[in-house]
């Protein structure tokens, strides 16, 4: 089959586009942004990339198109020559569950689901709005490490495997479940398409305003997720949110296992390392330099999912031990003369204050200078910023990039006094970072995006300082 994606550079569906090309299909994309590292990524394994969405791509004549969540109607002249044919095309979550995930569900099976069951793989889906990247590399290492093999699209680069996504060789496939919505023809979110048989409801929180009224739609869009749970699976629940509880009483079919209380799994601190026990009973003591509260219930989550999957907690902690992290989760980009730079991916209040407060508990009394670019759309809405002072109050000094923003970063950050300062110019901001910076200080930079390449400019200017 020749699938043309458009979209292709987002990570969700580049990864979808090297699962495709490993599964045997002929591969070609479109996007507007065609750039590194993603464009040298995707060139490497023979994807042909198109810049822009013209309508002349018509003349590739794929046998589908596959279409990514930044099409919109009214944009791109390709979508519009699609739509005005009558030519065949699905979401990438449609594609990637009809014809890897279950290719029974479509009249012309795919033959490269890579084995398995009838019905196709054994999907261990993460869910939440916080720690679906991380939680999902811990569970693929997990599985790496018991010789699983399994498949994998996740959101970001585990560093134990240095690649976002592949097939795999066994039946076992992690896949990061977000409920973002799938495409401009399909509001639901994209979790509903996966059919998991182990799914992880990491936490839930208020997120996505532009696509989500409140808190009640999104819980709606996860119990859309629960049910499609079966029973014989599990589904692997924070036990600490009271968001969780709402979801799972609305109807829930499927055996649950909580994490982070003592009814279900927890870890606490010894002498040894961290202590994992389920219900009471230990399973053994993770030895890791993972930072942050946040990540111990990801590993939690990551070794009950894993147990499901058939690996022994023992086996699980034992990995978690090797695990090396993700890209961009609290990633040291460098020191300079005394001063460590961060790349982290947090954007939401909640993850800016566990990142801050992880790294607080590393550092102990040094200076934490926080760098901040409010840049998804929920943080562009301004609907956070209430919450934004809270979040940044454990850092000795706050950076905010204040362009592109239709509220004032300033005033937000006016509750922190003369902690915060706010800047719209990006050269402008890493000089002021560079100048307070001090031998012994971790510059955390966050953003969930490139942020103008601001760890570079900073590693760079203070070399020359």
């Amino acid at each position: 089959m020749h699938i043309h994606i458009l979209g292709i550079c987002g990570t969700f569906m580049g990864g979808i586009a090297a699962i495709a090309k490993e599964a045997g299909h002929t591969v070609t994309g479109c996007d507007a942004n065609v750039y590194p590292p993603m464009s040298t990524q995707l060139e490497a394994m023979g994807i042909g990339l198109i810049e822009g969405f013209d309508a002349d791509q018509i003349k590739l004549n794929p046998d589908l198109y596959v279409i990514g969540n930044v099409v919109t109607r009214g944009k791109q002249p390709l979508m519009e020559e699609i739509l005005n044919r009558n030519l065949p095309y699905v979401s990438g979550p449609q594609w990637l569950a009809e014809h890897i995930l279950h290719p029974s569900l479509t009249p012309s099976p795919s033959p490269a689901c890579g084995g398995g069951e009838p019905g196709g793989k054994w999907v261990l889906a993460v869910a939440g709005t916080h720690g679906k990247t991380t939680t999902s590399a811990m569970l693929a290492w997990i599985l790496e490490y018991a010789k699983m093999a399994p498949g994998f699209l996740i959101g970001g680069v585990p560093q134990n495997f240095g690649i976002s996504a592949r097939l795999g060789t066994t039946p076992f496939f992690v896949i990061e479940a977000d409920e973002y919505d799938t495409a401009f023809f399909d509001k639901r979110s994209k979790f509903v398409h996966y059919r998991p048989r182990t799914a992880v409801l990491n936490n839930l929180e208020f997120d996505h305003a532009d696509i989500f009224p409140d808190l009640d739609a999104i819980e709606t869009q996860f119990h859309h997720l629960v049910r499609t749970v079966p029973g014989n699976g599990l589904i692997v629940a924070n036990g600490r949110e009271a968001s969780l509880d709402r979801v799972l009483s609305r109807g829930c079919w499927t055996t649950v296992e909580l994490f982070g209380v003592e009814a279900g799994w927890s870890a606490r601190e010894t002498d040894d390392g961290l202590e994992i026990a389920f219900r009471g009973e230990s399973q053994g003591v993770l030895n890791w330099d993972i930072l942050g509260e946040h990540n111990r219930l990801n590993a939690l989550a990551a070794i009950a999912a894993a147990r499901h999957a058939g690996v022994p907690a023992a086996v699980g902690i034992e990995a978690l031990g090797r695990f090396q992290s993700v890209k961009r989760r609290m990633e040291v980009r460098g020191t300079v003369n005394g001063v460590t730079v961060y790349d982290d991916f947090a954007h939401h209040p909640t993850a800016i204050d566990t990142t801050v407060a992880g790294l607080r508990k590393k550092v102990g009394g040094e200076r934490i200078l926080a760098v901040l670019e409010p840049r998804s759309n929920t943080m562009k809405l301004g609907v956070m910023k209430a919450q934004l002072p809270g979040s940044l109050k454990g850092a000795d000094r706050v950076f905010c990039y204040g362009a592109n923003l239709g509220w004032d970063a300033a005033a937000a950050l006016a509750p922190l006094g003369s902690q915060a300062i706010t800047l719209d110019d990006l050269d402008a901001l890493a000089a002021a970072i560079v100048a307070e910076a001090r031998p012994g200080d971790h510059v955390l930079v966050m953003s969930n995006g490139g942020f103008g390449g601001i760890h570079d400019k900073l590693l760079a200017a203070l070399a020359r300082k």
